[in-house]
């Protein structure tokens, strides 16, 4: 019929197409505040891990009054192990610095020979050691021997019995760029502490008293009970 429409009952026009526009977006970019909140988190983590050993040496040297008595002589700084520093153990092979890390050390220096001096000293060790009771597996007890000379049999036996003594070599030259005798001394005048950080901290006087070093190494253990342990 003229002038009917000849689309089908209900047909819809065709929908117009829709067109999406996809625009790249900015790379991620971390702005001022995020970056110093990254470092201060960093800070704090830092000051955490160095908080315990901070704490015991404030202990040590402020808080006790009794620090203020202290027998031995303080080194202030204390002075870092060289990481450098040419160790050898008694067979002649080179040892890491890092194996001088982790425990309080009693350090004795003498050569090969081991003059009366030295002997006295090695029985000061093993007996201060004995006499810290439950305490005295967190030190442990060193010889550095400052030439080449040979151990002689007997002494050689006593430092290898139990526990044994950790022998080695080092020159004494280069040994002076961590460890330094009194003013007008030597080096195997004294015994000297380091701390589980490889750091040098006290000198004792030549010929020590027995009672007052052991007093100063127990205030160091109790300084440092909350983050030493027994063991390297």
């Amino acid at each position: 019929m003229s002038g009917s429409n000849s689309s089908a009952p209900g047909s819809a026009a065709p929908a117009e197409a829709l067109a999406f526009t996809v625009h790249s977006m900015p790379a991620p970019r971390l702005d001022d505040a995020a970056q110093r909140a990254g470092r201060r988190k960093l800070l704090l983590v830092l000051l955490a891990c160095a908080a315990p050993v901070i704490a015991s040496y404030f202990t040590y040297f402020v808080i006790r009054p009794e620090a203020r008595s202290n027998y031995g002589e303080l080194i202030d700084p204390p002075r870092a192990l060289p990481p450098g520093l040419p160790l050898r153990d008694l067979q002649g092979r080179a040892l890491a610095t890092e194996t001088l890390h982790g425990q309080w050390l009693h350090v004795v220096v003498a050569g090969g020979a081991c003059d009366a001096r030295c002997e006295q000293a090695l029985l000061l060790q093993r007996q201060l050691r004995e006499t810290l009771g439950r305490e005295r597996d967190r030190l442990d007890k060193v010889w550095l021997v400052v030439d080449d000379e040979p151990l002689r049999p007997e002494v050689a036996a006593a430092v290898a019995a139990a526990p044994p003594v950790t022998v080695l070599r080092v020159p004494r030259d280069a040994l002076a760029d961590w460890l330094a005798p009194a003013v007008g001394g030597a080096l195997e005048q004294h015994d000297y502490i380091v701390d589980p950080l490889g750091r040098w901290m006290m000198r004792m006087p030549p010929e020590p008293e027995p009672a007052r070093f052991k007093r100063d190494v127990e205030r160091l253990l109790r300084a440092s009970a909350s983050w030493d342990r027994a063991g390297r």
